[in-house]
C-alpha cells in the first residue's frame, strides 16, 4: 500500500506512475473522496471507465470501490475513450463521471479525469480531493459512507449513433487514421465507415504498451507513420488521436500537419453562420492569425488560459459555441455537448471537407506564419511560478504592441508574437513564437533571451 502523496493531484487531473505514486489503495481512496463530493453536490450516481492501460483494471475496480464506500451507485462502461464518459454524464442518470486514464503519457503512467456535478474540476477542487483524504485519515471524519450499486453499461452504440445522426458527409471519403494504439482504435474506424468514409487503420489495436509510437499528436514524430501512409495510398486526409481520444491531429495528402489552431479557423467559420456574433475561445499559445480570421466572419475572438478544464469553465461562463486549444482539445457546444471529444471533431472535420473536391487545398491555405514548435525550458518545483511572476512584474518589451498576462507573458508585435507560460502539470516554462519571416521570429526570440537570462542566468534556453 503506498503512502498518498499530494504531487499526483495535479491542475486538471490526478496523474501518478503506477507503483510509485498510484496503486489501487490510493485509486480506492480517490473514488471514496470523489463519491464524497458526488453526495455533497445532492447527488448518487458515478460514470466510470478506463483506457487500454495495463493497470487501468485493477484501479477501476479500486476506484468503483471507494464510491460505492461513500454510498454512490457507479456505471461502469468499461474500455471507453475519454469522451464518451463525458458522454455518459449526459445521457445516463448520472452528472458525475470519472475516467481512468494516463492521456498520452508513458505506459506506466495512469490518473483520472473527473466531471463532478457537470462541471470538470480543476486546481483547488482536485486539491480539496486531496484534503479530504487526510482528513479522514487524521480525524476519521469529512467523507460521506454507505453501500453503493454496481451496474456495467455498454454505451458503444448510443455514442456512435448520437454523432452519425448529427454528422453527414457531403461525399464519400477515402481517408487514414492513427491511433497510436490508444483506446480510440477501439471505436474510430466503425464511426468514419458509418459516416460513408473508406478507412484505412494504423495501430487501432488498444495496446497498453505503445509499442508502435507514442499517442499524441501534438509532436510531428508521432505523425510520421501517418504522413508516409498518405504518400502510399489514395486517402485523402489522415486523422490522429491521443491515447484517450479526446484530442484530435489533422494531416494533409502532401504531409503537411494542420495544428488545431488552423483547424479551429475552419470549426469557427461553420459554427459562426449558425451563431453570429458569438465568442470563439482559444487558449493563448493559438496563432495569430486566429482573431482576425474570427471577427471578419462576424464572431468575438475570446483568448483563454491553458487547459481543457479552464477552457470548458469558460465556456459556460460566456455561452460560446466553440473553442479549442493549440494542444487539440476542441470543444463543441454547436450540436453537441461542450465537451472535448477528438473522434467527433474529426467527423465534423470530414463533414467541412467533404465539402471540397480537394482537402488539402482547402486547409493548406488557412493563413500561417513562421512558427517554431512548443519549447521548453525545465527548472526545478515551483521555480516555473515564480519565474513567470517575475518576468510579469519586470520585463520590459519595446515595440510590443500588447502584453497580454491572463496566462503567463504574451507579447504581440506588429510581425508575430512570444509566449511563456508555466506549466500547470511539470516545472517547465512553455514558450512558443510565430512571426512573419525568419528574422523577426529570431529578434522576438532574442527579446525573451533577454528578459528569461536577466531574471535567471543559469536558465537553460531550448534555443
Amino acid at each position: 500500500m503506498l503512502t498518498l502523496s499530494q504531487s499526483i493531484f495535479k491542475a486538471y487531473d490526478i496523474r501518478g506512475i503506477v507503483g510509485k505514486t498510484l496503486d489501487a489503495s490510493v485509486a480506492r481512496k480517490i473514488g471514496h473522496a470523489f463519491g464524497s463530493a458526488v453526495r455533497r453536490k445532492g447527488e448518487n450516481v458515478v460514470v466510470i471507465g478506463k483506457d487500454g492501460r495495463l493497470s487501468g483494471p485493477e484501479l477501476t475496480t479500486a476506484l468503483a470501490q471507494g464510491l460505492q464506500d461513500a454510498g454512490v451507485d457507479v456505471i461502469d462502461l468499461g474500455v471507453v475513450a475519454t469522451p464518451m464518459v463525458y458522454f455518459g454524464t449526459h445521457v445516463l442518470d448520472a452528472n458525475s463521471g470519472v475516467m481512468v486514464t494516463g492521456s498520452h503519457n508513458p505506459p506506466d503512467y495512469n490518473g483520472f479525469k473527473m466531471v463532478l456535478a457537470g462541471e470538470a474540476i480543476y486546481g483547488d477542487t482536485i486539491l480539496a480531493l486531496y484534503q479530504a483524504i487526510l482528513d479522514q485519515a487524521i480525524l476519521a471524519s469529512d467523507l460521506e459512507h454507505g453501500k453503493g450499486g454496481y451496474r456495467t453499461h455498454d454505451i458503444r452504440q448510443d455514442y456512435l449513433a448520437r454523432i452519425v445522426g448529427d454528422v453527414k458527409l457531403a461525399r464519400p471519403m477515402k481517408i487514414a487514421i492513427d491511433c497510436g494504439n490508444g483506446v480510440a482504435g477501439a471505436f474510430a474506424g466503425d464511426l468514419y465507415r458509418a459516416l460513408g468514409c473508406e478507412v484505412t487503420e494504423l495501430f487501432c489495436e488498444v495496446d497498453g504498451t505503445f509499442p508502435n509510437h507514442h499517442p499524441d499528436p501534438a509532436h510531428p514524430e508521432n505523425l510520421q507513420d501517418l504522413i508516409r501512409c498518405l504518400q502510399q495510398t489514395d486517402a485523402e486526409i489522415g486523422l490522429a488521436f491521443d491515447g484517450d481520444g479526446d484530442r484530435l491531429g489533422v494531416v494533409t495528402k502532401d504531409g503537411q500537419i494542420i495544428y488545431p489552431d488552423r483547424q479551429l479557423m475552419l470549426f469557427a467559420e461553420d459554427v459562426l453562420t449558425r451563431h453570429a456574433g458569438r465568442e470563439i475561445l482559444y487558449d493563448v499559445k493559438c496563432t495569430r492569425h486566429l482573431a482576425p480570421w474570427i471577427t471578419a466572419r462576424g464572431g468575438k475572438p475570446l483568448m483563454w488560459k491553458t487547459g481543457h478544464s479552464l477552457v470548458k469553465a469558460k465556456m459556460r461562463e460566456t455561452g460560446a459555441p466553440l473553442g479549442g486549444e493549440m494542444s487539440g482539445h476542441v470543444f463543441f457546444k454547436d450540436r453537441w455537448y461542450g465537451f472535448d471529444d477528438g473522434m467527433y471533431a474529426g467527423a465534423r472535420m470530414l463533414e467541412l471537407l467533404s465539402r471540397s473536391a480537394d482537402p488539402s487545398a482547402l486547409l493548406n491555405a488557412l493563413p500561417q506564419s513562421s512558427s517554431t514548435p512548443e519549447l521548453q525550458l525545465a527548472l526545478q518545483e515551483g521555480e516555473n511560478f515564480a519565474l513567470i511572476g517575475k518576468l510579469q512584474s519586470d520585463a520590459k518589451f519595446p515595440g510590443a504592441d500588447q502584453i497580454i498576462t491572463i496566462d503567463g507573458l504574451r507579447v504581440e508585435y506588429p510581425d508575430g508574437f512570444g509566449l511563456a507560460r508555466s506549466s500547470n502539470t511539470t516545472p517547465v516554462v512553455v514558450m512558443r513564437f510565430e512571426a512573419e519571416s525568419a528574422a523577426a521570429l529570431a529578434r522576438i526570440q532574442a527579446e525573451f533571451k533577454r528578459v528569461i537570462l536577466a531574471a535567471k542566468p543559469d536558465a537553460q534556453l531550448p534555443f
